[in-house]
């Protein structure tokens, strides 16, 4: 089973340094693409766009950005694939590397929470393909899509949440172990 394969394999050491190169091409991405592309001056930005639900408030908002601003977003869109591993791999890393130190109910409730990140990346790249289909066939694409980018946005962000609070709590508890053992 998976659970058990993850108790195990892959190293702490693998974990860590997947975790650090996630890290990199997350901070690299945010600095070099996502930062530049923020100080653009739209009325709405991306989360905006994930989470606009209907057609017409895509054409709105694709009206205000116009062509160049739709260009703006698809090259981010394309770089959000990148992305993706930059939180995927290193939540997913650290879940695991913090939830092997914990006890064995915990430990177990934390692997099955490093899936988490990993269902978040996998709506991510759905929310991302939809808004690629809105991008590059305006105004010809189906009403629906819109629908199904937000929906996997909301999906993606709450898997997310959920999957950083449960690391912050693994964290916490494995300090106060090692405080105890001291």
């Amino acid at each position: 089973m998976i659970l058990d394969k993850l108790k195990k394999s892959p190293s702490d050491l693998i974990l860590l340094i997947g975790a650090a190169i996630g890290v990199i091409i997350l901070l690299t991405i945010n600095i070099l693409i996502f930062e530049p592309m923020s100080t653009a001056v739209y009325i709405y930005g991306i989360l905006d766009f994930e989470f606009a639900w209907t057609k017409d408030q895509i054409l709105t908002i694709f009206f205000t950005w116009g062509p160049q601003g739709m260009a703006l977003q698809a090259a981010g869109v394309y770089w959000d694939f990148l992305y993706i591993l930059g939180y995927v791999i290193p939540l997913f890393a650290l879940i695991v590397y913090f939830s092997r130190r914990l006890e064995d109910r915990i430990a177990t409730i934390g692997l099955y929470m490093s899936l988490t990140p990993i269902v978040a990346g996998i709506f991510d790249l759905i929310e991302n393909i939809n808004l690629l289909i809105m991008l590059n066939e305006t105004p010809d694409f189906a009403s629906f899509v819109p629908l199904i980018a937000s929906i996997s946005a909301t999906i993606k962000f709450g898997f997310l949440i959920v999957g950083a609070i449960f690391f912050l709590v693994a964290l916490v508890l494995v300090i106060i172990k090692k405080i105890k053992k001291e």
